[in-house]
Formats: C-alpha cells, structure tokens, sequence
C-alpha cells in the first residue's frame, strides 16, 4: 500500500506511468480509464514493459509533470500560506489540492489532453489518407492485401520474402496496418515497385471496406477466421462479413482464402471463384513428403511434371498452405524455380510467432504474439506432433474474446489437453479457471503449474527447462488486461 502511495504522490514516476497507459491502450479513453480504476497498485504497471518515449508520449508526459509539479507547488504554497497567517481556509485548500493532484491529473487533464490530440491529429491524418488514395490509385505495381483474424503479418513477410526474390517489392512495416499506416507507407513508395504488400488490421465493422477503398488492391489474402476483436464485432459472424468484405474490391480469381480455417469453409462457399490454398497445396500445385521438426518444415510442392523440393524456417503443419501459395504466386508472377526455392529457404517466423530458438538443449518456440483461438489450435497440433523428452506447454490466455471468453477458455484447455504435453504452464488471470476447467474436461492427467508472476517465469525459463524438452509458449497477457 506504502509503496503504491509513494508511486502516486510521485510526480515523475506517475506521470509516466499515466502515459504508459494511455499509450498501451491506443490513446483511448475508455480502456484507460477501464484499466486505471482497475488498477490498485500502480508500482506494479511498468512491471513487465517500459513506455516507448514517442514524440507523443513525451510531449504527454512533460504536460502531466508540469501540472503535477505546478499543482503541488500551489498545494505546498497555500499550506504555508494558512499555517503562517492562520487561515484555515487556504490550509484546506492546499492540503485537499496535494491531496487530489493524482486524481485531477488522471482525469480532469488527461481527457482535454487526448481530445485535443485528437483534433490535432486528426485533420492531418485525414489529409494523409486522402493523399495516399491517389498513390495507391496511380500505383502501376502489383497490390496485395493481407486480411484475415490471425496470419496477416507472417503471411505479409512470408509474401515479401518470397517474391522479392525477383521483384521489387514494398510492405507496410511490422504490424503497422491501420489507415494512417497505410497512408505513411504510401508516403514512403518510390513509385517503381513491383509488388505492394498491405496488412490490414481490422478491429471493428466496416474496418476492411474502408482500407480497400483507400488502398485499391488488385490482389488479396484472407488468412483465417477465429474469435478476435468481439468486444466491438461482439460475434464471429460480424467480423468474418467485415473480412470478406474484401472480395468486393478483388476479382475472385486474385483472392486468396485460407481452407485449412475451419470457420472460414461457410464464407470460402459462399464467394464463387476464390482460390483456396491449404496444407495439401494451392492453384494447383500438390503438397507431398512433409516432415515436420521443431525448426525446420519441408516439402514436395509439385502440378503435374513440374515439382520443387521447398524447405522453410516456418514451423508446422498450419504454415504448408501459406508456403504453398507463396510459392504458386510467386511462379505466376515470373519467378523462376531457384528464385522460390530459395525465397522459401529464407523465410523465418517473424517475431514472437512460431520463433524457435534453443535454451539449454531445449527447442523453445515463441508463439506469444498469437492471441487467437486458431492459433491455440495449430500450436497445440504442432506439439502434439513433434518428438521430444518432454513437452511443456504456456499460456495466459486470450484477451478480446468478449462474450466468448468461457466457451473460448474452455474449448483452449481441451486443446491442450488432447495434444498430451507432460506439463502445463498457466498464468494466473481472469480466464485461469476457464482452461483449468477445458484441462479438466479434456481429462488431461499431466502436471498443471500455475504462475502467479508471468515475469517471473519468462526471465528465468532456463530453470524450468532440461535438454531434449520442447517448450511452446502462447499468447501474451498485457498489462490493461485483468
């Protein structure tokens, strides 16, 4: 409790704290505000994460100190002021002035802050937008959009990869994929590219048809379709209208779905004439001999007496469909045999998502960028696959799942359950209970740890683990989560 006090009746460390917040909940208002009454012990906020000093974070922050401090010195000055002359009314006010400072600071200031922010920004942004629809527009270059629940950004680099082999090709960075993105990434084009690759990022309705609008695909990818972002789509039906909203934009030969999404098969037989891509192949290209291994995933990847001989650094059955229609693509679009080849020798899991590395003589693959229920499925299926000593398994569950949080943690601790690791690593949260119980369901009769400090455990893995394990680890559990 002391030490919680000390951190709020301490400017410097407050306001940054106040910051961090407001950065990791996108700038909203409502989340931060969900979080900060949530919160009992701001000691423990930049316990895992430290805030990313943007431009916009640190003019925030020097705005929240000033007013701290300025407030504080009026409390500390009105006090003085009463105790020298005897006034109780200006003691009263400078008590109940150092007394509110966090809460005003918190709340009173930081909503002004943000909405001013906000209409600062937003004329900008809009200009931007408006100035990159032209670009796209006049683009002579192939543009591919990249949609789906999960996928977009390994699909997008496995993309960027392959055909960069032999083309020039330009990608919208990292995860950037709202519009703004969209608009810096048009700003940043040299206008000779040959390829674009654009990730869009959906997060409520009418998200997807807004993007293509301004960014006129001729080509696009559907990655899948799982539980995400229900807290503003509230169903899976909603968002998945959202996705495939897309193919209003692109010819259904040049849209690309994923077969292997079970929830995606209602909506693929519903738009005629998309090609589908799967782990049995893509536009007529069939996928034989594949060995699977905790680092590497190979293949025969063959159409008729035409066959390549592909081996990737992307981990598990779920990544032979994408690998298969990179690979079908590329050679549509004039790549020859060696440029795939090799273009699929290159490509990695991009950060955080099915990223193998050893520890100890143990295989860890860090899947804890992937938050959806698709993703749960196709880790699970991988471990269950692979030979090791032993097999662990981590996660905290998933965040966003709106009114499908139980069913959601229930049907994950099933999962886990049916791929039989020896161990299971919980963090301890809201949605525990939930897989404990789908473990349960699932009779699942190995050993259940469950970690009260997720920090903890990740920084001294090393510990936990001996040679010949295999350690999968899934999702993150961020700070404005409960």
């Amino acid at each position: 409790m002391l030490k919680n006090l000390f951190t709020v009746y301490n400017p410097f460390r407050y306001a940054t704290v106040l910051v961090y917040m407001l950065q990791n909940t996108e700038y909203q208002v409502s989340p931060y505000f969900a979080w900060y009454w949530r919160t009992q012990n701001f000691a423990r906020v930049m316990y895992r994460r430290q805030l990313i000093p943007t431009k916009a974070a640190r003019l925030l922050r020097l705005a929240l100190l000033t007013g701290m401090l300025c407030e504080i010195a009026l409390g500390i000055g009105l006090i003085w002021y009463g105790v020298a002359f005897a006034t109780t009314s200006d003691l009263f006010f400078g008590l109940a002035a150092l007394v509110a400072s966090p809460v005003v600071w918190a709340h009173l200031v930081t909503v002004p802050l943000l909405l001013g922010r906000w209409f600062v920004m937003w004329p900008h942004n809009l200009m931007q937008i408006r100035r990159s629809d032209k670009i796209f527009q006049n683009h002579p270059g192939v543009k591919i959009a990249v949609a789906g629940s999960y996928g977009k950004t390994s699909m997008k680099e496995l993309l960027k990869t392959v055909l960069g082999e032999g083309k020039k090709v330009a990608a919208t960075p990292a995860n950037k994929n709202v519009a703004i993105s969209h608009a810096q990434f048009a700003a940043s084009l040299d206008g000779d590219e040959d390829v674009l690759i654009i990730e869009y990022g959906e997060s409520k309705p009418g998200d997807i048809a807004r993007f293509a609008k301004a960014t006129h695909p001729t080509h696009g990818f559907i990655t899948g379709l799982a539980p995400a972002h229900l807290d503003h789509y509230r169903t899976v039906e909603r968002a998945a209208h959202d996705i495939f909203s897309l193919a209003d934009f692109v010819a259904p030969a040049q849209l690309y779905t994923n077969g292997d999404s079970q929830l995606m098969q209602h909506y693929i037989d519903g738009t005629p004439g998309v090609q589908v891509y799967d782990a049995s192949g893509a536009l007529g290209w069939k996928v034989s001999k594949l060995e699977l291994s905790p680092s590497v995933t190979s293949f025969k990847l063959a159409k008729g007496k035409h066959s390549l001989q592909l081996t990737s650094g992307l981990l598990g059955r779920h990544q032979v469909g994408p690998l298969s229609i990179a690979a079908a693509l590329a050679l549509e679009l004039g790549l020859t045999d060696e440029q795939v080849i090799a273009g699929i020798a290159k490509a990695r899991p991009f950060e955080h998502r099915m990223q193998p590395y050893q520890l100890g003589g143990a295989w860890i693959i860090d899947d804890t960028y992937n938050g959806n229920l698709e993703g749960i499925r196709a880790g699970t299926r991988l471990l269950a696959g692979v030979e090791a000593k032993r097999k662990l398994y981590v996660t905290p569950g998933l965040v966003d799942q709106g009114r499908q949080t139980k069913p959601v943690h229930l049907e994950v601790g099933e999962l886990i359950a049916a791929a039989q690791p020896d161990m299971v690593v919980l963090m301890q949260n809201s949605v525990t209970k939930y897989i404990q119980e789908g473990l349960a369901k699932g009779e699942y009769a190995g050993e259940v740890y469950v970690e009260a400090d997720p920090l903890h455990f990740y920084t001294n893995l090393e510990h936990f683990v001996a040679a010949g394990d295999v350690v999968l680890m899934q999702n993150d559990w961020t700070d404005n989560y409960a």
